[in-house]
């Protein structure tokens, strides 16, 4: 869905924060002064409680111009990447074609919607030229970068997800109930209890076996992921109840299609139309890793950057004097070998003839 119209009068945003939009990037100029504010509802009215979840921090939309069009550009601030992600995630829509704009983009015509860092940027075009999609990148480079140490970093969830048959502009990212059960969440959202510091990551799956939908849940500790897992399959088992109440996507789903497992601190769910070797397929491909990244920020100090250094010279050397040795060994030993399959001796000192000046003074013929 595309942002709406804001709905509400602008006020000021904190003067300590650089403008959220430039006023000029790849030929467009701002035409007027832009509109912003620190209040959700500014942004989305009516889904000013899911950007509020996500962490919005304020709002801001412009209107630019060239000789040959015009562009409205609509952007969110988040406090961390985390809700950026999962904001753009809740706005993209499946018609939307992947771009290669900012960290992630979706793109159905004349409008573009992509997030970088912290933000979350909405681009409306008159028309499109063959220059659009690099006028926006120089736009993504152009915004303000994440004040503290780790808001850029998005989350790590995401990554757990199997490439191999997903549909990317079906993955819903969620870190609470609002945004879970608004963007199609397979599992009550009090279930899944986003109190306790929850995470969801959903996407539908397509093959020639069938198509559905993998969910995979993140907590912070394995004790509280086996004690939801536990919770789940007891809602599955006690079926489609009025007291069960579930979600529309699990109710039509097919029996064989829906499991469950764990992995460590991850609970792995299938649903949707899989036959029952294709959803454990599916399950199975998703194992819990400690150090599984998508975009590694983190901060390296300058003495870890020189130790590094120093280890890898080490390193190195030793490569080049063993590779010295195994040269060596290799030329002198084929040579030895060579000579003994001729019956020769080893040393090829034997051979050598050596021309002697006898220069002593006591020669019998003087």
């Amino acid at each position: 869905m595309a942002l709406p119209v804001a709905a509400a009068p602008p006020t000021p945003a904190s003067a300590a924060a650089p403008p959220l939009l430039p006023v000029a990037f790849g030929g467009w100029q701002q035409a007027g002064a832009p509109t912003v504010s620190t209040d959700a509802a500014s942004a989305d009215a009516a889904n000013a409680a899911v950007l509020r979840e996500y962490g919005f921090q304020r709002y801001a939309a412009a209107s630019y111009t060239q000789p040959d069009g015009t562009l409205s550009l609509r952007a969110i601030q988040f406090a961390d990447a985390t809700g950026a992600y999962g904001a753009y995630t809740y706005y993209l829509r499946p018609d939307m074609t992947p771009q290669e704009i900012g960290t992630n983009a979706g793109f159905d015509g004349s409008h573009v919607l992509f997030w970088k860092g912290t933000d979350l940027v909405e681009a409306q075009f008159d028309h499109l030229t063959a220059m659009s999609a690099a006028q926006l990148r120089e736009l993504a480079q152009n915004l303000p970068s994440p004040l503290g140490n780790g808001r850029g970093v998005p989350p790590t969830l995401p990554a757990y997800l199997p490439r191999a048959g997903i549909d990317r502009t079906t993955i819903r990212y969620a870190i609470g109930p609002l945004a879970y059960a608004q963007s199609g969440g397979v599992l009550p959202a009090s279930l899944v209890d986003f109190d306790r510091g929850a995470e969801a990551v959903s996407a539908r799956y397509s093959s020639r076996d069938g198509d559905g939908t993998l969910t995979i849940l993140s907590y912070p500790t394995p004790q509280m992921a086996e004690e939801r897992s536990k919770a789940i399959e007891a809602l599955l088992r006690a079926g489609n109840t009025p007291q069960a109440n579930w979600p529309a996507a699990l109710a039509q789903s097919v029996p064989v299609a829906v499991g469950v497992r764990r992995s460590g601190p991850l609970v792995v769910l299938t649903s949707g139309n899989f036959p029952q070797d294709a959803a454990l397929r599916l399950r199975n491909q998703v194992n819990y890793q400690a150090d599984v990244v998508w975009n590694d920020q983190t901060p390296v100090s300058e003495v870890y950057k020189a130790a590094r250094l120093y280890l890898n010279i080490f390193i190195l050397v030793g490569i080049i004097a063993l590779a010295a040795l195994l040269t060596g060994l290799f030329l002198g030993g084929g040579r030895v070998l060579y000579r003994k399959l001729r019956g020769k001796p080893l040393s090829s000192v034997s051979d050598m003839e050596f021309i002697r000046l006898n220069l002593r003074d006591d020669d019998p013929k003087q």
